[in-house]
């Protein structure tokens, strides 16, 4: 049996923080995601990719267009397809994203960063 025990980790800077890429395969990608007190990413949404997001160490709050949702260590939330939302770092804090691949299905609608 040969496991993968994270030595091919991606670690992605981010303005807000960063994020690490623990598995991609064809089927689901987990990120470890480092999100500063403070700061937010931004508001978007995805037409096909699926999240579901839990929270390690800190408080992360999740903001739809909807609602909003304050997450503490080992709480989670489940993000569907179509959902505008944004992660807002009440606390430094750490978290999991476990999703579908689509990597780069992202519409950002506002962005603190001026990315498009």
């Amino acid at each position: 049996m040969d496991l993968n025990l994270g030595n091919n980790m991606n670690k992605i800077e981010k303005p807000w923080g960063w994020e690490e890429i623990v598995e991609k395969n064809d089927k689901y990608v987990v990120k470890k995601i480092f999100m500063a007190g403070g700061c937010q990413c931004s508001f978007q949404y995805h037409e096909r990719k699926i999240e579901t997001i839990i929270v390690l160490k800190g408080e992360l709050r999740i903001i739809t267009d909807k609602t909003q949702l304050l997450l503490k260590p080992f709480e989670a939330a489940h993000i569907p397809t179509g959902i505008k939302h944004r992660m807002f770092g009440v606390t430094d804090c750490l978290y999991l994203e476990c999703s579908t691949p689509e990597l780069d299905d992202v519409v950002r609608l506002e962005d603190d960063y001026d990315r498009a």
